[in-house]
């Protein structure tokens, strides 16, 4: 596949893991935390005899369908050529799907991966060849608790052989994930890779605006920016359709990915976007993390995240691969100090850049606990505006050594 050199959380994980350590990461998306929980697993589900022939060897717990589906795929590639099986089982699908589903968890499919929802139904069911599973991984953990998934999990880890390994990584590491992995962790592994800051490539720039401003203003942007591949992110899904309905109406090619959406509108509308076929994605969170999509060229927060490292894995869908990209954020008055936590995490103030010509003037942009240049922008008037870069600056996270070679 081309991968040479691991990863920092590689590096760490991947020999905690082959040792039979419970583990508890702290990593965001990008880091390559997929294959660091996904290689050992192969290593020791290919290289070691079954606890118990025929059961669900590893199982792999993640907050939505589509990261299920992109874990399986990935999966399949890196065992390509192994005779590992694997199989995602996830909500919203038809009959024959839900049959092929009870078939793989009944059968002995060595990896499954699962949303917590549909793989409860599945155990409540009582088909389920569990007894001799070896492996439980929760990925996306804090991203699973802030969905409400917390009783499910804590429901699916009973139905489990308590004689198995568990890997636990999460983007955060807030105190209900430290009591989660104090209830289901013996003696872990800590590993904690700091959050990145943006990428360097990240051209980052805000418009303060009054809240009647932002379609607008949103409209220009589409009509005036050059980006072929576009993600506009908004805080919740009636956001999401509306702006959706909005921009469509105006002629602009957008669809809307949010959680409403069956299961065949949602791989289609990925696999648009994926082909260039879809220009403009609107969506919620549920496309900040965990999504693997290349070359996006602008992301817009429509609404700045309530979570100032919701900023940092929105903005990080752009720019990957040491590529450059845009990211343009909507604050308006009620935001400032949420963005201002923003530019605390990152370390520095986004540019502020003077609304288009005849849009009026937003108002005056104030956070507090952040010192501003004079040179921020932070007083808005008409015009056109200098769109110059400022300054975009990242604090690298260290990782270490190589680990075992696989």
């Amino acid at each position: 596949m081309g991968i040479t050199t691991p990863t920092p959380i590689q590096a760490q994980a991947i020999p905690a893991a082959l040792d039979g350590r419970d583990l508890i990461a702290c990593a965001q998306t990008g880091t390559g935390k997929t294959a660091a929980f996904l290689l050992p697993l192969i290593e020791v589900i290919f290289g070691f005899k079954p606890k118990v022939e025929g059961s669900i060897r590893a199982l792999v717990v993640v907050p939505t369908r589509e990261l299920a589906l992109q874990i399986d795929q990935q999966m399949q590639a890196i065992a390509y050529f192994t005779p590992i099986t694997s199989m995602p089982v996830y909500g919203g699908s038809d009959g024959a799907s839900f049959d092929q589903q009870k078939a793989a968890l009944r059968g002995g499919t060595e990896v499954i991966v699962a949303t917590p929802g549909k793989l409860l139904s599945h155990l409540n069911l009582g088909y389920v060849s569990i007894e001799g599973l070896e492996f439980l991984v929760l990925d996306e953990a804090d991203r699973m608790m802030d969905m409400g998934f917390i009783d499910d999990i804590n429901r699916i880890i009973k139905f489990l052989p308590k004689d198995r390994q568990t890997l636990m990584f999460s983007a955060t590491m807030a105190p209900p994930i430290r009591e989660l992995a104090k209830n289901i962790l013996h003696d872990p592994v800590e590993i904690s890779i700091a959050l990145s800051k943006p990428a360097e490539g990240v051209k980052q720039e805000a418009f303060v605006v009054h809240e009647p401003q932002k379609a607008p203003v949103l409209e220009q942007i589409l009509k005036t920016n050059e980006a072929s591949s576009i993600i506009i992110f908004a805080g919740r899904k009636v956001e999401v359709k509306n702006l959706s309905r909005h921009l469509h109406k105006r002629g602009f090619d957008a669809k809307p990915m949010h959680s409403d959406l069956d299961q065949g509108e949602r791989e289609q509308v990925m696999l648009d976007f994926r082909n260039r076929k879809l220009r403009i994605l609107v969506a919620t969170n549920v496309v900040s993390r965990g999504i693997d999509i290349d070359d996006i060229d602008l992301i817009i927060n429509y609404d700045v995240p309530q979570d100032p490292e919701d900023y940092v894995h929105r903005v990080g869908r752009t720019a990957r691969a040491s590529k450059k990209g845009q990211a343009i954020t909507f604050v308006s008055e009620k935001d400032m100090r949420e963005f201002g936590k923003i530019e605390q995490l990152i370390g520095y103030p986004v540019e502020k850049i003077p609304l288009p010509a005849g849009f009026g003037e937003g108002p005056v942009y104030r956070a507090e606990g952040l010192k501003r240049s004079s040179s921020d922008g932070s007083r808005r008037g008409p015009g056109g505006g200098n769109r110059g870069g400022g300054s975009n600056r990242r604090s690298k996270s260290s990782g270490s050594g190589s680990g075992r070679r696989h």
